[in-house]
């Protein structure tokens, strides 16, 4: 039996599901481990709603999920990993549960709702006891219209209160037989439209997904009882390590996360999905090996982007939507309109909640309307997810100066001088500081559940209003609007990925690094495509100006040009051949999250049929056939840039994380289409193919297939190159096209080679007079040879073949591809 390495040297991300379990990732195991990966990281695995395919949606933390084969189930497949050298890394989610249909699912849930908030199930849901949120019951916004419409459907049945097929909620003893209307009166919570969850909500969520109730991990006892589980796996050994989903959810990140990591053990290796803003950095003190990656895929993305494009493609956007600032038309503005719109509308309720608290700890010298402006303008004005103000202790350096830089700008958005002093107060708040109004006493409120709730309101702002709205109304270039990126500064140079690479090797070489996730709203491979289109904008706009002719004629007009640009951006990146129903459904999603003209609360039914024919007659139909031929076109720049991603995501520092099928071309949208079945898996190559002259997708996903291979094999047989001790080094090329050049070496062993930009190299002639110099030593290209000899290095695998020493021509290296990966032929 191969023994499973602690640290991972590579993950392989299997998302379960019903019909796709425990089971089928036990077959896939063979494969997985001969393409190189140390670890399966698994999606959630603990019991879940019915039919849930993606498992967020924990019901039960005492249980590994029954529709995924159980706990048998899954320690079969533990020890199938364990025979082929591979362990398992679990995803949990300790920020929320669901609040199911059938609340019974859901035991603490069901305890609460029967018992009311006496019952010691209250203690593990986060929620709003203040009477001014209602009528001092809990709040549940199932309902499908307004209560009255809806009594019809309402009914007990077996001791239980029923509305429609599916939904069941407990009934308070003792009130079984009164009649309907006393009966709902007597509950300790009260059934609601669904529409009334923006203004009324009782409980905090996730987001603003009111079918996941927040659940309090900072009480000790709640900790245990959702962990126990998940920890005694760890002890067993059926799991090897942990992915924590949303900490930024959690009262107390670094609180939560070191009693994970004493419950854990120190040598279990735990990732936080931690979205990290332009410039932000991971709070230095939280006990774990990093992020989960999203600040890797920023950084391959924007280094593969060609800055002048990225302005040109801009210039055209704007001049072809006439979106104004605000709505689409520079980034800055849009995300704060985004923000408010978010603030004052999904996430009204919390605001509501957040300024009751505030009136309460900062006295009546406060006028509510003064607060809730400048609360409003504070939240929004905050450039990354949250601060880490820490209970009983000084703020650090950095959450001081996020806030006094957050304060700054909410102070050019607020008028009057009520409103400014109430900005002074809210900024004490959040510091963890008194208000300098605060009353002798804030009517019990502890000043904590300020600073708490601040922080988790900003981060679901600014994940709905960053991510979500305004990364869809500002779209020049798709790729760049993705989690973690930053669409105002799309393209990087390659001295920033060193520094980034070389900081990250420095404080965080374990950390998790992605390209493609469950969460992305465009896989890798497209956003590696899209990239392309910053090598020719102009080639972007006279095909844009084309098929928008060609669509009119056509009789199939777009409903408005936004939309149709980045509906056009999309066809191009899933050319040849576009599925209309895939591309309908990512149309239509970025539509409703934009909400410029339909929401997902308020859709316009005819801008939607409208978008929908646009879409299946346009550029899934006889109008959008030359956007193919811009894809061929480009070919040489997507399969640059395709493999380019995929080498320098698995060579620079951290722990590489593959999604599922990604190993060979994978072509995602948003969710639900990046969850969708990846198809067969490609035989694993023996040997590297002949693509000197690229080739059609088949060939590249042949090419990416082999590429991932050797990179993975040669991490796990080689994990001290890449870990922990590792060094990371740049290199510089010389020569007049340099710049084109990205290249550095691992610990004076390997060395990762992309050309970047090709089209532009193309234009400037090339390679010619371009050299790489090489570090001291014998160098061969494993992607040139055969699977074994790429696995397993040493002195004797270059024998035969072509060696690089001292200046290389990179004319010579990269004749047949535009990657290589050099190892060292001595010195073992």
């Amino acid at each position: 039996m191969t023994q499973v390495p602690r640290t991972p040297t590579a993950t392989y991300r299997v998302q379960l599901e019903p019909g796709a379990g425990f089971a089928a990732a036990a077959r896939a195991v063979p494969r997985l481990a001969a393409l190189g990966v140390s670890h399966l990281h698994l999606s959630p695995l603990l019991e879940a709603v019915p039919g849930s395919r993606h498992g967020y949606d924990v019901t039960d933390h005492s249980r590994v999920r029954a529709e995924l084969g159980g706990e048998p189930g899954l320690r079969h497949l533990a020890a199938t990993a364990r025979a082929h050298g591979l362990g398992l890394i679990a995803d949990i989610v300790p920020n929320h549960m669901a609040l199911p249909a059938d609340t019974a699912l859901n035991a603490p849930l069901w305890r609460l709702l029967r018992d009311g908030p006496g019952s010691p199930a209250a203690a593990w849901f986060d929620l709003d006891p203040d009477p001014a949120a209602g009528d001092g019951r809990m709040t549940l916004p199932v309902l499908a219209g307004p209560a009255a419409d809806e009594r019809h459907a309402l009914r007990v049945e077996d001791g239980t209160l029923r509305y429609g097929d599916h939904h069941r909620f407990p009934l308070r003893p003792g009130t079984e037989d009164l009649p309907l209307d006393a009966l709902l009166d007597a509950q300790h919570y009260r059934l609601a439209w669904w529409r009334t969850a923006r203004t009324e909500l009782t409980y905090r969520r996730f987001f603003t997904v009111s079918e996941l109730i927040a659940v309090r991990v900072e009480d000790p006892a709640v900790f245990e009882a959702t962990h126990a589980t998940v920890l005694r796996l760890l002890a067993e050994g059926v799991l090897t390590g942990l992915r924590i989903d949303h900490p930024d959810g959690l009262a107390d990140p670094e609180g939560y996360l070191r009693r994970l990591r004493r419950r854990a053990g120190p040598g279990v290796w735990v990732v936080a999905e931690k979205i990290l803003g332009p410039g932000e950095r991971l709070p230095a003190g939280w006990p774990v090996a990093g992020t989960t990656g999203y600040d890797a895929l920023r950084q391959v993305d924007a280094v593969l982007t060609d800055p002048a494009g990225a302005e040109q493609l801009t210039a055209h956007y704007r001049a072809y939507t006439g979106a104004p600032p605000g709505l689409g038309g520079a980034w800055e503005p849009t995300e704060r309109r985004a923000a408010h719109r978010v603030i004052e509308h999904e996430l009204a309720a919390e605001r509501a909640r957040l300024l009751r608290t505030a009136r309460r700890l900062c006295g009546p010298d406060h006028p509510t309307a003064a607060l809730r402006t400048a609360l409003t303008a504070l939240l929004v004005a905050l450039p990354v997810y949250r601060p880490y103000v820490p209970a009983g202790r000084p703020p650090s350096a950095a959450d001081t100066a996020l806030l006094a830089t957050a304060a700054a700008a909410a102070a050019r958005e607020v008028a009057t001088p009520a409103e400014r002093r109430a900005l002074d107060a809210l900024h004490d708040l959040a510091l963890g500081r008194p208000a300098r109004t605060a009353p002798a006493t804030g009517r019990g409120t502890d000043p904590a559940d300020f600073r708490v709730r601040f922080a988790q309101v900003s981060s679901a702002l600014r994940a709905k209003a960053a991510e979500d709205c305004a990364g869809y109304r500002f779209t020049p270039l798709l790729s760049a609007s993705e989690v973690g990126g930053d669409p105002a500064r799309p393209a990087l140079p390659p001295a920033a990925f060193h520094a980034h690479c070389a900081r990250i090797q420095r404080d965080w070489p374990l950390t998790g690094t992605v390209y493609t996730t469950h969460d992305t709203k465009r896989s890798g491979d497209v956003r590696a495509t899209l990239a392309a289109l910053t090598e020719h904008p102009r080639g972007w706009a006279d095909l844009l100006t084309e098929v928008t002719e060609r669509a009119a004629r056509a009789g199939v007009p777009a409903p408005d040009p936004h939309a149709a640009w980045g509906c056009w951006q999309t066809a191009f990146a899933l050319a040849p051949s576009p599925d209309p129903d895939r591309l309908a459904a990512a149309t239509l999603k970025a539509a409703r999250e934009a909400a410029l003209r339909t929401t997902w609360t308020e859709p316009d039914a005819e801008y939607e049929a409208a978008l929908d024919r646009f879409v299946r007659g346009g550029p899934c139909g006889p109008p959008g056939y030359p956007v193919a031929a811009l894809a061929r076109e480009l070919a040489p720049q997507i399969r640059a840039n395709v493999l380019g991603a995929a080498l320098l995501h698995l060579t620079m520092p951290g722990v590489p994380d593959v999604y599922r099928g990604s190993e060979s071309v994978y072509r995602a949208l948003v969710d639900p289409d990046n969850r969708r079945p990846a198809g067969p898996p490609r035989p694993l190559p023996d040997a590297a193919p002949d693509m000197r002259a690229g080739g059609p997708e088949g060939g590249l996903s042949a090419e990416k297939l082999w590429l991932t291979s050797v990179a993975l094999r040669l991490r796990r047989a080689r994990p001290e190159w890449f870990g922990a001790h590792a060094t990371y080094t740049p290199l510089a090329a010389e020569g007049p096209t340099a710049e084109h050049a990205l290249a550095f070496c691992r610990s004076e062993r390997v060395i990762t080679v992309a050309a970047r930009l090709t089209r532009t190299l193309a234009a400037a002639g090339g390679w010619e007079g371009t050299v790489l110099p090489l570090p001291p030593g014998r160098w061969y290209d494993a992607l040139a040879g055969d699977l074994a000899e790429a696995s397993a290095p040493g002195e004797g695998a270059a024998d035969g073949r072509a060696g690089y020493r001292g200046k290389t021509p990179l004319g010579r290296l990269l004749a047949a591809r535009p990657v290589a990966l050099l190892v060292r032929a001595d010195g073992f």
